[in-house]
């Protein structure tokens, strides 16, 4: 089932979409979607929470979810183009298989809720985690609102990552191919990535980032966000940086990162990080390395960013 569960408030406000296990293999967003709906629903019959707007949790690939495999032919969260979506929704659903069959069901979820509630603010929080430890951060979509949406999450902000990655489904989202009607939202996006994939504190921070997220949105009262959230990240941690360089894998690479790296540790130009079938991959620049791939999918190696 794609729809983790749904709550509308009786007062008017955003219409905010968590998206967990958009990769098969991360847990964590699912399940704090689904702890945050039940602690939201509790609040709401005992303490007579006054909900605005409306929040709905869904599963992003469901077939690769059931597997717990991080997708079943293409990575999802790359495959949002503007062209394959348009032929994607040109398709009868019984006709697709795999991640486009995904993309199909997402997108009509995503365009109904849109027309059901008609918000005039869209907030897609898109919940992920990482292969490698100490992977807390945030992603926004601009340097506006979704930047201080980001910054409320309490976590480190990375600036400029979305623009480098083609093909996911917040870009699409505040590109506005979700629209209904002549009149679209105002789109803003946020992509949260809590930590190692295993790590039993990413979920609790997903939920942190959840409530945050509903706080500074508007649904629910900033002292609820508090008195359930923890401190996501350790202080020593960048609070804002920029992406710097990705390094893309190309099939056949047989890339292969060096152990031991993990989220933000910092890095020196010409440290070596990683090989593949053409040598020594080199750091390019001092930084902070970011997403160390150490899974069998994906198609980038690491990313590297530096503080402002």
């Amino acid at each position: 089932m794609r729809c983790i569960g749904h709550l509308e408030g009786k007062a008017p406000g955003p219409l905010v979409i968590a998206i967990g296990g958009m990769h098969g293999n991360e847990p964590a967003g699912v399940k704090a979607i689904d702890r945050v709906l039940k602690l939201l629903q509790e609040h709401k019959t005992q303490q007579n929470l006054h909900f605005k707007g409306t929040f709905i949790g869904i599963i992003g690939n469901v077939q690769a979810y059931q597997k717990g495999q991080r997708y079943l032919q293409k990575d999802l969260n790359r495959a949002w183009h503007k062209s394959h979506l348009d032929w994607v929704m040109s398709v009868p659903l019984e006709q697709l298989s795999g991640e486009d069959r995904e993309i199909g069901e997402l997108a009509a979820h995503i365009r109904t809720a849109i027309e059901t509630y008609r918000p005039e603010a869209l907030i897609l929080l898109d919940l992920h985690t990482t292969s490698a430890a100490g992977g807390v951060f945030s992603i926004p979509t601009d340097e506006g609102y979704s930047t201080e949406l980001a910054k409320a999450l309490r976590a480190p902000v990375i600036i400029g990552l979305l623009d480098e990655i083609e093909g996911t489904l917040l870009q699409c989202g505040i590109d506005g191919h979700f629209k209904v009607g002549e009149i679209p939202p105002h789109n803003f996006g946020v992509a949260f990535e809590a930590g190692q994939h295993d790590d039993p504190r990413s979920e609790t921070r997903c939920v942190t980032a959840l409530l945050n997220c509903l706080a500074i949105a508007g649904c629910i009262p900033d002292v609820l966000a508090r008195s359930y959230t923890i401190p996501t990240v350790e202080k020593h941690l960048p609070g804002v940086t920029h992406l710097r360089h990705i390094h893309r894998i190309q099939e056949g690479d047989h890339f292969r990162m060096k152990p031991g790296y993990v989220n933000f540790q910092p890095i020196h130009q010409g440290e070596h990080l990683a090989d593949d079938r053409h040598g020594p991959i080199y750091a390019p620049m001092d930084g902070f390395i970011l997403m160390p791939l150490y899974q069998a999918q994906g198609s980038d190696g690491f990313f590297v960013v530096q503080g402002e």
